[in-house]
């Protein structure tokens, strides 16, 4: 079955216009269902102003369906995928509302970390959302939510829920390793590791302070010594000594 809004004959008045070039200006057609066309100008090839991505920026089928996607359209479907893996983390915690708001606050953390220390947003913000989704497991299985056993049982849940959404072989991969061992900083790690393992970390130390509050030289050493980058103690710094 073709899309209706690939199917000519659903087209309306319009289907098929002109549009300028954005780097020579020269008039170009375009038919509504061309994700990209070349300007017989300048040559300069550019993503159709008029396509409505929608589904294409989140589907797996997106590029059978349309053909070799523009990377304007490849970088929309990994920002729109760490939207839907939120999505899928708070249907699966469903009402623990404590996890799904330390995830929240992780990710929210990771962001700004990340923008200074330029890892890969999608990477980051996805495994900020599933770093603790094994927790229920941990607690099913082991009876208790140490932080190996989250490390255990989170990969698999993770990989299901990313390769149900689509996502790419190796974001899913890199993803999945961060979830196994984010307690856990090895000798060398990645910028991706190190920014989720910094956010969790405030976020921690933020809730620890709820209930057990430390003084700020104790905090000062805390972050000093256990964030893995400069950005992060930043956002440590504005966060635990206001």
């Amino acid at each position: 079955m073709k899309c209706p809004g690939q199917d000519t004959q659903y087209w309306k008045p319009g289907a098929i216009f002109e549009t300028q070039c954005p780097k020579c200006g020269s008039s170009v057609e375009f038919f509504k269902d061309d994700t990209t066309r070349k300007c017989p100008h300048c040559e300069h090839r550019f993503i159709n102003p008029d396509m409505d991505f929608g589904c294409a920026s989140y589907c797996q089928f997106a590029e059978q369906c349309l053909g070799s996607m523009p990377t304007e359209l490849l970088a929309q479907k990994e920002d729109l995928l760490k939207d839907r893996v939120a999505i899928e983390m708070k249907r699966y915690f469903k009402s623990d509302f404590k996890r799904i708001g330390h995830a929240s606050r992780v990710a929210r953390y990771a962001e700004r970390i990340a923008r200074t220390e330029k890892g890969n947003m999608a990477v980051i913000l996805c495994a900020a959302f599933l770093h603790d989704i094994g927790i229920h497991e941990a607690e099913r299985k082991h009876g208790s939510t140490a932080a190996r056993f989250q490390e255990l049982e989170g990969p698999p849940i993770a990989r299901t829920i990313l390769k149900k959404l689509g996502a790419k072989v190796e974001l899913i991969d890199e993803v999945c390793d961060i979830v196994g061992h984010h307690h856990h900083p090895r000798i060398a790690e990645t910028v991706n590791f190190q920014v989720l393992y910094d956010a969790d970390l405030v976020t921690n130390i933020e809730e620890n302070q709820k209930e057990s509050p430390s003084s700020p030289d104790r905090l000062n050493q805390m972050i000093e010594k256990s964030f893995l980058t400069e950005s992060g103690r930043k956002v440590a710094r504005e966060t635990l000594l206001k």
